[in-house]
């Protein structure tokens, strides 16, 4: 996987309503695109662990690491040693990253297909909190089960946080993603399945639409 996406035009898209055009769309990865369970990596972390998958569940959202390495502020191997640290267990590179990439589930072939048949329609790009380790994971699943090499492939342009810095939902990611390919936010739909990301677009004048499940995208267009 590259840091540097691909470019493409559109033309000619059409109507999403009858009030206003939309040229660019924004999607989310986990809970959109990818089918994701945050349960999953903690129980498989509980089992490695011999611990509860409730403390699991309070690390994971107490540690500044996890942020920081959907920062880019950890590279792979200082993740991997933190997770040593936090949980004191001397398991190996194979061992965690099987418990950190369970949440990945899978890329629905439904999904690669409406984003093929939007192709041309819109401007797409993908927007996405994740990492070094789950970027490699996803592709592989991309990889194996579709044409492409890579997710970046069905984007004109994707955005992972931790190579561009940014997070989700800091103000900054979303003006750079504008920014970096002269979008009009009022022409531009972001999707999303997190209501504090939305929130933070919308006050960017950037449309929002509010996945509650990810199937939904399918009869959205």
């Amino acid at each position: 996987m590259s840091c540097n996406g691909l470019q493409r035009t559109a033309s000619n898209p059409p109507r999403l309503n009858r009030e206003k055009l939309i040229y660019n769309l924004i999607f989310d990865l986990g809970g959109v695109i990818l089918d994701l369970s945050m349960q999953k990596t903690y129980d498989a972390f509980a089992n490695l662990l011999h611990l509860d998958p409730e403390q699991i569940t309070q690390t994971y959202h107490q540690r500044p690491e996890f942020v920081a390495y959907e920062k880019g502020e950890l590279s792979d191997s200082e993740f991997r040693s933190a997770l040593r640290d936090i949980f004191c267990t001397s398991a190996t590179d194979e061992e965690l990253d099987f418990c950190w990439n369970a949440m990945l589930v899978d890329i629905p072939l439904k999904r690669i297909e409406l984003l093929e048949q939007l192709r041309g329609r819109y401007r797409l790009y993908l927007l996405s909190n994740t990492n070094g380790i789950h970027a490699e994971y996803f592709n592989q699943i991309v990889n194996r089960n579709t044409r492409y090499s890579e997710l970046d492939a069905l984007f004109d342009q994707a955005f992972y946080s931790h190579c561009i810095k940014m997070r989700k939902p800091d103000l900054e990611i979303y003006e750079y993603v504008l920014s970096q390919n002269n979008l009009i936010a009022e022409e531009t739909l972001f999707i999303d399945d997190n209501l504090i990301n939305l929130e933070a677009a919308e006050r960017l004048g950037i449309r929002t639409y509010h996945v509650q499940h990810p199937d939904i995208i399918l009869t959205l267009f």
